[in-house]
């Protein structure tokens, strides 16, 4: 028998354990008929063209708007952020979409490019080409946003697409794919499956789908790359991060600490590319604290972020803020501040770089605040992490914040503001290391979710450079030794 048909999963109110819905926990089979759906769906939609796919997408992005409130409600629901967090990340994730939709084509869309000498007498031509069926994992912590940044580039691109939400948040998955149906009826273009982990398990092993986008834990991204190993079916993974935090010398201490603040602590700190370590030069240190703690005694869960959406990482966060304030100092919370389902900000400094709660992800609302003697230092310990996702860089000085924020090992730097390259569409966003692999977002995440198809066409015969034939003779191949000698032969001093 089935998992659809021995029955369904419910879904929860984090802050206080109420039951709010139930789902149907679909099984390999169940997922695999959504995939042939998907599969004959794909070639409708790639037929459409980029023209007639962007006018729907920019239809889907009207309604999104027009339920911005619904979305919202449903968020914040399922999460227990409030309804502001909920609103930032829906209208973030339409202007996404947004962007892809209307830059999909020149992005993606056929163009020529340059043959070189050597190959005069051809023309030829790039285009990227949609891949199939997608499938699209997403996390519980923004569950708009950011598996919107996979599937609103994987449509625009031509590609149908199967959604798996987080067990945690499955009635946004189903709210998403339902507005979706009202911009494009015809074929089931967007689907949902939920279930728990073996639906994932299920739509990454399936050979009907062609790349999966990932977003979650580094340990369950392996486990899910195993199971798309089996049909060598490509992967992009975004797997978290432990992202520092610099304050330079000149920085606008008020606006850094804010900012810090706000990285560290919204979302409950369940935020991948928030501020989990900060680095402050001796210069500023003592001031920037200050302002630092000043400003999170003002915060308390329950009332300026939400509870903790998954119980068990509440176990992570407590061994966490226990090794902080056994070898550092607490000046913001401490173990009182669990109470769960909620945690109140922790803030603890001198805590030692090889503790846990420097190298491991917390993913709740603390933060470690280290004095180093300068910028250097700073960047040196940032950078000593086995995750790559983003960082800060506030300095007074553009040009020293402008070099620290390109040699920060990170696919994304904020300068004098924190997490604002997530308000680029152009940008792309992923990481290195722990941190995953492949992009989101922007150019290179149309890219991701299409084919480039090469085509080179001879428009005339190459009189006496006749070069790919048994025919060719000795004085033709020594013409081209010739051109390459004069075209490339001279070293440049």
């Amino acid at each position: 028998m089935s998992l659809a048909e021995l029955g369904t999963f419910e879904s929860f109110d984090p802050a206080t354990g109420g039951v709010l819905a139930s789902y149907p926990r679909h099984d390999a089979v169940a997922v695999h008929a959504a995939i042939e759906r998907a599969a004959v769906a794909a070639v409708w939609w790639a037929g459409l063209g980029f023209r007639e796919r962007r006018r729907r997408l920019l239809d889907f992005k009207a309604v999104l708007t027009q339920n911005l409130d619904k979305i919202v409600e449903m968020v914040a629901r399922e999460t227990g952020k409030p309804a502001g967090d909920a609103t930032l990340e829906s209208v973030l994730a339409i202007t996404h979409l947004d962007w892809a939709a209307r830059n999909a084509e020149k992005v993606l869309g056929r163009r020529r490019v340059a043959s070189g000498l050597i190959a005069m007498n051809m023309a030829a031509t790039l285009e990227y080409l949609p891949l199939g069926v997608v499938g699209v994992i997403g996390p519980w912590n923004y569950p708009v946003f950011t598996p919107m940044g996979s599937i609103a580039y994987a449509l625009a691109a031509g590609n149908a697409v199967v959604f798996k939400p987080s067990e945690y948040t499955p009635g946004v998955g189903v709210l998403l794919a339902e507005l979706f149906a009202e911009s494009v009826p015809e074929q089931p273009v967007l689907q949902v499956v939920t279930g728990h982990g073996e639906t994932g398990a299920a739509l990454a092993g399936d050979p009907g789908i062609k790349k999966i986008a990932f977003t979650g834990s580094a340990p369950t991204a392996r486990r899910v790359m195993a199971a798309c190993a089996a049909n060598l079916t490509p992967m992009v993974a975004e797997c978290g991060g432990k992202d520092a935090f610099i304050v330079d010398e000149g920085a606008d201490l008020k606006a850094a600490a804010d900012a810090a603040l706000w990285g560290a602590m919204s979302n409950s700190g369940q935020t991948c590319v928030g501020v989990e370590r900060v680095y402050a030069v001796n210069s500023v240190y003592d001031e920037f604290l200050r302002e630092l703690t000043e400003r999170a005694r003002g915060i308390r869960a329950g009332e300026h972020y939400g509870p903790i959406t998954m119980p068990k990482q509440l176990d992570v966060i407590r061994r966490h803020i226990d090794d902080a304030t056994a070898s550092g100092k607490a000046v913001v919370g401490g173990p009182e501040s669990v109470r769960a389902p909620f945690v109140d900000p922790v803030i603890v400094t001198d805590v030692p770089e090889e503790s846990g709660a420097v190298r491991e992800e917390t993913f709740g609302p603390t933060v470690t605040v280290k004095r180093v003697a300068d910028a250097a230092e700073a960047l040196e310990k940032a950078n000593a992490s086995a995750y790559g996702l983003a960082g800060t860089v506030f300095s007074g000085n553009a040009k020293r914040a402008t070099e620290l924020a390109r040699r920060m090992l990170t696919g994304m730097t904020a300068i004098n503001s924190v997490v604002s390259f997530v308000g680029v569409p152009a940008l792309p966003f992923g990481g290195t290391g722990e941190s995953g692999f492949g992009r989101i977002h922007g150019a290179d995440g149309l890219r991701e979710f299409a084919r480039p198809k090469a085509v080179s066409r001879q428009r005339f015969a190459m009189p006496g450079m006749n070069l790919t034939s048994f025919g060719r003779t000795p004085a033709e191949l020594d013409r081209l030794v010739k051109i390459i000698s004069l075209l490339h032969g001279r070293r440049k001093r």
